[in-house]
């Protein structure tokens, strides 16, 4: 599933058509739903008509294709529980939650303001667990408390400790669906039993990205190992504090995208965007030719 950036237009505004042309390119190499408004996506920068016109037009967009699921991030309990009931009514079909911004919450505060928001709602649930960007983890003791809401499905696992795979499949089973939110652990994570991929090069490499998932997910290593390593490189881009910049360079080099950002973030400057620059030229001359991946078996 990609966490999709948001585009811009110069003046500030939402450019729709170039997300549409994102959308498309997602939903063409076999992506199998679409997250608004992460990290990526610019969740505390929008406004709330902002995030009600990507859900409505994302929603009509994907035409029943995939799940639009749209990330929660706000300050108190009673804005997010506002935002879900938003969400349904926009035509999200799944709701992805941050702790509370801003304010460090205990583990008390967190998993009684995550369940306040659940029980507000019948949407499913993916809770994002980022203590690297975010500053609170959600531990597996509050999840077993969170998981008292029957719609709490599915965690964005992104602590960067892989082993933490093992852990929550060990103490849940198949009730806690887990999906790995660090590019640079793609691959690794499905192989140590990941469900599914929260990414963000996908934004500009939609088909490699795919690709990498479809042929781990049926035991096609050493295929998809060789697209990983030549992809390693550009997916690093993605554990940086300027990772939508980034991004947004790579989706202008493919095709889909613009490098548009909402101040105070800028696009990048000077030895960084050389660099950055460099890493994506490279990659581009040498991407790689694809075997087919979609509607893969086991062997």
């Amino acid at each position: 599933m990609p966490a999709v950036t948001t585009k811009f237009n110069e003046d500030d505004t939402l450019d729709m058509e170039m997300f549409e042309v994102n959308i498309k390119a997602q939903l063409d190499a076999g992506v199998s739903g679409i997250i608004l408004g992460g990290t990526l996506g610019k969740a505390s920068t929008l406004t709330g008509e902002e995030k009600q016109q990507l859900i409505r037009e994302t929603v009509k967009m994907v035409a029943g294709a995939v799940p639009v699921i749209i990330n929660i991030a706000e300050q108190t309990t009673k804005a997010a529980i506002e935002a879900a009931r938003v969400a349904k009514e926009c035509g999200a079909r799944g709701l992805m939650i941050l702790p509370p911004m801003r304010y460090k919450a205990n583990d008390y505060e967190t998993v009684t303001y995550v369940k306040a928001i659940a029980n507000s709602t019948d949407l499913p649930i993916m809770i994002y667990n980022n203590p690297v960007d975010y500053g609170i983890e959600v531990t597996l003791d509050m999840f077993e408390e969170m998981l008292e809401c029957k719609n709490i499905e599915a965690v964005k696992e992104s602590t960067r400790d892989i082993s933490n795979i093992t852990r929550i499949k060990a103490r849940f089973g198949d009730r806690l669906k887990v999906f790995t939110g660090v590019d640079t652990l793609g691959m690794e994570s499905i192989l140590m039993g990941a469900d599914g991929w929260v990414a963000g090069l996908v934004c500009a490499f939609p088909a490699e990205t795919c690709t990498i998932y479809e042929l781990s997910k049926v035991g096609k290593m050493a295929e998809a190992l060789e697209i990983y390593r030549w992809f390693l490189p550009i997916l690093e881009l993605d554990i940086n504090p300027q990772l939508a910049q980034n991004i947004k360079m790579a989706e202008v080099a493919t095709g889909i995208g613009t490098e548009h950002v909402r101040a105070p973030r800028l696009p990048l400057i000077g030895a960084e965007r050389e660099r950055v620059a460099k890493i994506i030229s490279d990659g581009l001359a040498k991407r790689p030719n694809l075997p087919a991946y979609k509607g893969l078996s086991m062997a």
